[in-house]
Formats: structure tokens, C-alpha cells, sequence
């Protein structure tokens, strides 16, 4: 075991996305994760990805 569970720092996290300890409490570890771990996949568009996709579809109007 690497150390202790934060739990306080997991509750406060829980409190400031608006999750009430009730509900926190019924979170399995999975759920948890889900709804703190960074998206995974692609990172957002960029400006020049973003110029490059105006220049593909100009609005027209």
C-alpha cells in the first residue's frame, strides 16, 4: 500500500463539483475516477487548427 486514502481532499473536490456526501459516499471507485480523471484522447483544437477549418468552410455571410 502506498499510502493513505486523501479522503479529505477527494470530499472537498466532491463538494466544489457540487456532489452532496451522500452522494459522494455512493460513488464506487470507478465512478470516482471517471469524474476526476483528465479526458483522455485528443487535445482541443488549436488557433491554427481552428484558422485552417475557417479556411475550409468559410461561413459565406
Amino acid at each position: 500500500m502506498t499510502g493513505a486514502t486523501p479522503w479529505g481532499e477527494m470530499m472537498r473536490a466532491a463538494m466544489r463539483m457540487g456532489i452532496a456526501p451522500e452522494a459522494f459516499w455512493r460513488l464506487s471507485l470507478k465512478e470516482w475516477r471517471m469524474l476526476t480523471e483528465a479526458p483522455r484522447g485528443t487535445a482541443p483544437m488549436g488557433r491554427s487548427g481552428l484558422a485552417k477549418l475557417m479556411e475550409d468552410w468559410p461561413d459565406g455571410g
